[in-house]
């Protein structure tokens, strides 16, 4: 009793010794959110997947226009959500950080460790159309960002030019191949079962990327770095993972279609959902830097993608292999500068 209370009289003389003690229960609680929160990605990437496959199949649509539409949509959610709070609370370094940083994520890291995973094929009409018109958008977003500031006309010309792929995505949606299963009744019970797979999928990843990008946000401003980094590497990687878990997952059961369409709709959304709607409702600034190296190198790995998909036809193994390369080079050089 007696030497408890002389270790009482020492922490409390000197409560500096307690510091440790209370930064390690700190980062256990942290990485348990953040296990929590990736965990919630996996199962609920897997769920959104399956519905979305199954909804695909029984409609006769083309399983890619289901991962550039609805699952782009979902898996889009915590970059919408992120950056655009991010904007209201003056963080604009972390937007734009965190759209440039997923759209070099989707395709360096997601897309690579999907192709890892198993190769990706990419159908022709991906290849011709879809690749080149987010190779377009990425161009055009940085073309209206080269005056440093995302103003409310650029936000409206971003929205515009999701309506034309949206449009788009409309209009091809049908598989022609498959028609013969879309004359087939679906039960009641079937469709209701994919609707609630998607939306549970989406709620579990909405939560899952809230607690990772959250956790991941304080694990880095305790190590020190900037807001922009942090957007580019630490948040973009947190919002990030539900494309990364999605995309993994549909890879691993063949759904090359929708792992593809999820990275190519994605990058799309990044940019015209979510910096139009930034853009039209908190106009903001950018920092000249990022027009020295994050926004070249986000149009060098588009097309570095669709080079591979005319010459390969998809993204083979060392492919992924080169755009997880890619990622670490992305990550270093921002670091530094």
């Amino acid at each position: 009793m007696f030497r408890l209370y002389n270790i009482y009289l020492i922490f409390r003389q000197e409560p500096y010794l307690l510091k440790p003690l209370i930064f390690k229960e700190t980062v256990f609680i942290q990485l348990l959110m953040l296990l929590t929160g990736l965990a919630l990605l996996y199962y609920g990437s897997s769920i959104l997947v399956e519905g979305a496959a199954s909804t695909a199949v029984m409609f006769a649509v083309r399983p890619v226009i289901i991962g550039l539409t609805i699952v782009s949509l979902a898996t889009s959610a915590p970059e919408l959500l992120v950056s655009l709070v991010a904007a209201v609370k003056g963080s604009g370094a972390i937007s734009i950080g965190n759209i440039l940083g997923s759209n070099v994520i989707n395709i360096a890291l997601v897309l690579g460790i999907s192709a890892v995973i198993r190769p990706v094929a990419i159908k022709r009409q991906v290849v011709t159309i879809e690749i080149p018109y987010m190779i377009f958008i990425s161009i055009v977003f940085w073309l209206l960002c080269l005056d440093s500031v995302i103003t409310r006309s650029d936000g409206i010309i971003l929205i515009c030019f999701l309506s034309i792929f949206l449009l788009y995505g409309i209009l091809t949606a049908k598989d022609k191949s498959n028609g013969k299963k879309a004359g087939k009744t679906h039960s009641l019970k079937q469709i209701c079962k994919n609707l609630f797979y998607i939306i549970a999928g989406i709620v579990m990843l909405s939560l899952g990327a809230n607690f990772v990008v959250k956790q991941a946000i304080v694990l880095a401003n305790e190590m020190g770095l900037s807001q922009t980094f942090i957007g580019i590497s630490v948040v973009a990687l947190g919002t990030s993972l539900p494309e990364l878990a999605t995309s993994a997952v549909a890879a691993a059961r063949g759904e090359s279609d929708i792992s593809v369409g999820n990275v190519v709709g994605s990058n799309l959304f990044n940019i015209c959902l979510v910096m139009g709607v930034v853009g039209i409702f908190n106009p903001m600034s950018i920092d000249p830097a990022l027009h020295s190296f994050q926004f070249p190198f986000m149009i060098f790995i588009c097309f570095v993608l669709g080079a591979m998909a005319f010459v390969k036809k998809g993204v083979t193994k060392f492919g992924g292999i080169l755009f997880i390369f890619l990622f670490f080079i992305y990550i270093t050089v921002s670091y530094i500068n």
